[in-house]
């Protein structure tokens, strides 16, 4: 016989950057170019957020750090095959795949904040980076943001998919997870 178990997994630091993250890129890739005051404030934002998760990432909780989601590409490539078998193995923090994703989004998103920020200095001549880019082409950059912009949104896309089947797959809710801050696991009754 067997007994559910509540385990701490993401603590509030993480659940919090979660779903600021959510509403914050929500924000900036839905106002874009009509509301162009919100959509460089969710930018200063998402930037902030991305610098404390970094810094969390390095000296956070156990399943907030680096150390303990980030795998070999081969180990994420054997989950990822696994998972299309539906054999794939349970992991209290992020599985392999999830790690390669955390890092795959700090890294577009990343991406999506400098190249914002430039953007933002060669064409509207504001921001911090104005005095260094004033005078580069404002229009690469901008197709730059863009990409990086649609690139962060299909990443999202394929997380929640991601996140879905492997709820299913275990038998986990992964979404009431990262609002509870608990994974129920379930434990044999010796």
């Amino acid at each position: 016989m067997s007994k559910t178990k509540q385990i701490a997994v993401w603590d509030p630091l993480v659940r919090l950057f979660h779903w600021t993250l959510v509403l914050a890129f929500s924000i900036a890739y839905l106002t874009e170019d009509d509301f162009l005051n919100l959509h460089v404030l969710a930018g200063y934002y998402i930037a902030g957020l991305l610098m404390v998760r970094i810094v969390w990432g390095l000296i956070g909780t156990k399943y907030a750090r680096f150390s303990d989601f980030v795998y070999a590409p081969k180990i994420v490539k054997q989950y990822l095959k696994d998972m299309l078998k539906l054999k794939a193995s349970s992991y209290v923090g992020h599985n392999p795949a999830g790690g390669a994703m955390v890092v795959a989004m700090l890294i577009t998103l990343s991406l999506t904040v400098v190249s914002g920020l430039v953007t933002y200095g060669a064409e509207e001549q504001a921001g911090p980076l104005l005095a260094w880019v004033r005078h580069w082409n404002g229009d690469l950059w901008e197709e730059l943001h863009e990409f990086f912009a649609n690139l962060s949104l299909s990443l999202v896309v394929i997380h929640i998919i991601a996140v879905v089947m492997s709820s299913l797959l275990h038998r986990e809710n992964l979404i009431r997870a990262m609002w509870t801050g608990y994974k129920e696991r379930q434990e044999d009754e010796s």
